[in-house]
């Protein structure tokens, strides 16, 4: 049977919670892209457009390809725009920008946790 130290159980605790949870923007940009980029998820979601073209739609505009944070973002923002029931497309931007830069980046109350 394997032991670990309070402090090796404390970093995988960590790493673990990190893992669930949405990218965290570093600025108020990243803030801004995230809500901007909320509005076009939002409004594809809105239209119905079919998931895989969406992505597609998103990778196209937003240049995410050598960003693995950005890429991850990108796919938090279109799984909360697609299951989003309600708000407008400018709702959900502003829901995003207000607790992104409220929280210091953590956009997670609006986007959700993963399980």
């Amino acid at each position: 049977m394997f032991r670990f130290s309070p402090a090796a159980v404390l970093v995988m605790a960590a790493l673990a919670t990190a893992a669930s949870a949405a990218p965290r923007a570093e600025s108020a940009l990243e803030c801004g892209i995230a809500a901007d980029m909320a509005v076009v998820a939002h409004s594809l979601a809105h239209e119905q457009i079919q998931r895989t073209k969406a992505n597609t739609i998103m990778a196209r505009i937003y240049d995410v390809s050598q960003s693995d944070r950005g890429k991850e973002l990108m796919k938090e923002i279109l799984d909360a725009a697609y299951i989003s029931k309600g708000n407008s497309s400018q709702e959900f931007a502003e829901d995003l920008y207000s607790t992104c830069m409220k929280s210091g980046g953590d956009m997670d109350p609006v986007l959700g946790k993963k399980l």
